[in-house]
């Protein structure tokens, strides 16, 4: 079975909105291969309205010799859930919503297949979550606090019992931390 793995770029008071403002200062080697890693584990991508839209924009038409990994978020089946989306243009992309999308979501988890990526999307993930749909989160935890902004767990998450399988700390301070959605 396959598992639905959220991989997001975080601050130590739970910021994940806009990650460009707050992430250069971090960025290295060491997260460009945890990103990649995220990737390599999977062979689909789920996403919800506004990431979908945002990605589309910046990577549709694009090849790896504009962005390093254009090729891989175009050619590779992205699934996007959303009740006000009805159609998408970027390549390789079906819209999931309306009352089926937990029954799609729970079809698409038995098919064959390697792990079902969602890059940012984080309304998506705290939906996926009150779901029972999300397997593991990979938490890139950069530190510095931010103050403002959309952050991951809010009041409508409820207890969400997790279980570390992996931290690794980068040399910016950063911290990889890799977690089991337990259930």
């Amino acid at each position: 079975m396959r598992k639905i793995v959220s991989g997001l770029f975080i601050t130590l008071d739970g910021v994940v909105e806009a990650p460009a403002k707050w992430n250069p200062p971090f960025y290295n080697e060491e997260m460009t291969e945890a990103v990649w890693t995220q990737l390599n584990r999977a062979d689909a991508m789920l996403l919800g309205r506004h990431s979908y839209r945002l990605f589309s924009t910046v990577f549709a038409g694009k090849t790896a010799a504009d962005i390093p990994v254009a090729d891989w978020m175009n050619k590779t089946p992205k699934f996007v859930v959303s009740n006000t989306l009805g159609t998408a243009d970027w390549e390789n992309t079906t819209v999931i919503g309306g009352d089926l999308a937990v029954s799609e979501l729970e079809k698409l988890k038995e098919q064959p297949g390697r792990d079902i990526h969602v890059g940012a999307s984080p309304t998506l993930v705290r939906w996926l979550l009150r779901q029972g749909l999300l397997d593991e989160l990979n938490l890139i935890l950069h530190p510095v606090v931010v103050g403002t902004g959309m952050r991951l767990f809010d009041d409508s998450a409820g207890r969400v019992p997790l279980k570390l399988e992996e931290s690794t700390t980068f040399s910016t301070g950063v911290v990889n931390l890799w977690y089991a959605v337990s259930r």
